[in-house]
C-alpha cells in the first residue's frame, strides 16, 4: 500500500476522495495526477460509495489483476484455436506478473496500485480487439488508456499503427524513428541545469547507454523470439498470432531508435524524460501471452504433471522475488489490519492522531531505509510532508519546474540524524513544520506522544513544550 510509485499515485487518489488532504506539497503528486482521470476514478468511487479510500484502492488492485488476466485471455483467444493454448497464455502471464521489463524500472504488473494498473490491461484489450477486426472496441479501449495514462496510450497507439501496417502489407515494414522526430519541443534543447539535472540523472533507466548488458538482453530476447516464432507455421495458431508477433519487431525498433537518438547528444538530455524504452512494457505483455500459448500447445498439452512441472517452480520463484522486494511487509497488506512494521505503525498513528493540516518533516531518505520497505509517508499518514529525496525526485525528473522548490526542502532536512533544537526551530520558522518523525530517544525538550522501537513522533512549535 503506497510503496514505490504508489507513493505518488495514492495521495492523489486520497485527495480526490477527501479534498481537504495535503494542504502543503501536493504539487509533487498532483503534477502527475492532473494529466490523468485515474485518481478521480478511484477516489471518486470511494467518495460516492462512502467506502474508506484504503479499501477502494485495494478493490482497484484486485479488479486490475482480474482485468489483466481477462485481457490476456482475450488476446490468446484471438491468436489460438484451442482452449489449452489460451489458458497457457493466461497462466504464463499470471505467473510472470512480477517480471522486470528490461532496464525500464517497470514490472509487468506492479504489486501496488498505479495508473498502469488499469492502463496495461486496457492496452492489451485494445490490441486483442484490433486483431479480432473490431476497430471501434479497440479504439474505445485505447481512448480509455490515454485518459488513464497518456504515456502508455502513446505506446498503445503506436503498436496499433504498426499492427495495421503489418496486416495491410503482410511484409516486413520499414520503420524510422518517427517518434523522436515528432516530439514537441516543450523543453530546452540544452542540457538540464542545477537541481533539475540532479533529479534527471538520478533516474539511470532514462539513459539507455548506461543500461547493463543483461538489460539489453532483456529488451532484445522477446523481440528475437517473437520474430522467430512468426516464421513457423504452428498448428493451432490463428493468423492474428503471426500478425501480433511480427508487429513487435518494427514497434521495438521504432522506440529503441528514439531512445538511442535522445541519448546521443547532451542537447537532447531533457527529452530522455519521454522514456521511449517503456514501450517494451507492452512488448512483454504480448510476448508472455503468445509464448504461454505456444508452450501449452506444443509441450504441456493436457498433461497435468507437465503443467505442474512448469508453473509450480515458476510461481515459487516469483513468490520469493516478491518477498525479497518487501522483506519487512506481509505479502498482502489487507485494509484495516494492524500495521506489520514500525514505520507503517507510526504513519498510521499519525493519520489517527494529528490534525489534517499538520506539516511533517523526517529523514529525506526515509524510503530507502530497509525497515520502511519503500512505503510513502503521504500515502499512509495522509498528512503533508516536506519533499523527500527518493520518490519526489522522480516527480522532479519529469516536471523540472518543481526542481528548486524540491531541492530547498530536501536541503532543509539533510543531516537529519544529527539535527538539534536549533535545526528544528529553523524548520518551524522557514517552512511552518509542526511535527517531526525521528528515531528514539527523540529530541530533548520536545513532546513525543508516540514512540515505538524505531521511531518517535514529536510536536514542534509553541505547543510542543512539555
Amino acid at each position: 500500500m503506497g510503496v514505490d510509485d504508489a507513493a505518488i499515485y495514492v495521495p492523489a487518489i486520497k485527495r480526490a476522495a477527501v479534498p481537504g488532504l495535503y494542504p502543503f506539497g501536493s504539487e509533487f503528486f498532483m503534477s502527475h495526477a492532473h494529466l490523468s482521470l485515474f485518481p478521480d476514478l478511484v477516489g471518486g468511487f470511494a467518495r460516492v460509495t462512502g467506502m474508506p479510500s484504503d479499501l477502494a484502492i485495494f478493490a482497484c488492485h484486485l479488479a486490475s489483476v482480474f482485468l489483466m488476466l481477462l485481457a490476456a485471455w482475450r488476446l490468446a483467444r484471438a491468436c489460438f484455436r484451442n482452449e489449452t493454448a489460451r489458458w497457457g497464455g493466461v497462466a504464463l502471464l499470471a505467473a510472470a506478473l512480477s517480471t522486470p521489463v528490461a532496464g525500464t524500472a517497470l514490472a509487468i504488473m506492479d504489486p501496488y496500485v498505479t495508473a498502469r494498473s488499469l492502463s496495461a490491461p486496457a492496452t492489451l484489450f485494445s490490441v486483442a480487439y484490433f486483431l479480432e477486426d473490431r476497430p471501434i472496441a479497440a479504439l474505445a479501449w485505447l481512448l480509455f488508456t490515454a485518459m488513464i495514462h497518456s504515456h502508455m496510450g502513446v505506446f498503445g497507439a503506436a503498436f496499433l499503427v504498426c499492427l495495421a501496417m503489418v496486416r495491410r502489407f503482410d511484409t516486413r515494414p520499414s520503420t524510422a524513428p518517427a517518434f523522436a522526430a515528432g516530439i514537441p519541443f516543450i523543453w530546452s534543447l540544452q542540457p538540464a541545469r542545477g537541481p533539475a539535472r540532479e533529479a534527471l540523472l538520478s533516474r539511470i533507466y532514462f539513459f539507455v547507454f548506461q543500461w547493463a548488458w543483461y538489460e539489453w538482453v532483456g529488451a532484445a530476447a522477446p523481440v528475437v523470439l517473437l520474430w522467430w516464432f512468426q516464421g513457423i507455421k504452428w498448428q493451432g495458431a490463428l493468423p492474428p498470432f503471426r500478425h501480433a508477433a511480427r508487429t513487435v519487431a518494427p514497434f521495438s525498433v521504432l522506440f529503441t531508435a528514439a531512445a538511442v537518438i535522445l541519448n546521443s547528444s547532451p542537447r537532447l538530455e531533457n527529452y530522455t524524460r519521454w522514456q521511449p524504452m517503456r514501450a517494451f512494457h507492452l512488448v512483454y505483455l504480448v510476448f508472455f501471452v503468445l509464448l504461454g500459448g505456444l508452450v501449452a500447445e506444443q509441450v504441456l498439452r493436457r498433461s497435468l504433471w507437465r503443467w505442474l512441472a512448469l508453473f509450480v517452480p515458476l510461481a515459487a520463484g516469483m513468490h520469493l522475488l516478491a518477498r525479497a522486494s518487501f522483506p519487512f511487509s506481509p505479502l498482502v497488506e489487507l485494509p484495516g489490519v494492524a500495521a506489520p512494521n514500525t514505520w507503517m505503525d507510526a504513519f498510521l498513528w499519525i493519520r489517527r492522531n494529528t490534525p489534517v493540516n499538520a506539516l511533517f518533516a523526517l529523514d529525506p531518505n526515509y524510503m530507502a531505509i530497509p525497515g520502511d520497505d519503500q512505503h510513502g509517508f503521504r500515502a499512509l499518514a495522509e498528512r503533508s510532508v516536506l519533499a523527500d529525496n527518493v520518490k519526489d525526485s522522480g516527480a522532479v525528473s519529469l516536471f523540472p519546474d518543481l526542481a528548486e522548490h524540491w531541492k530547498q526542502q530536501v536541503q532543509a532536512q539533510t543531516g537529519w540524524d544529527a539535527f538539534g533544537p536549533q535545526d528544528f526551530a529553523r524548520l518551524v520558522q522557514t517552512w511552518g513544520v509542526t511535527w517531526i518523525v525521528v528515531r528514539p530517544p527523540g529530541v530533548a525538550d520536545l513532546k513525543c506522544p508516540y514512540r515505538n522501537a524505531e521511531l518517535a513522533v514529536c510536536r514542534l512549535g509553541a505547543s510542543a513544550a512539555k
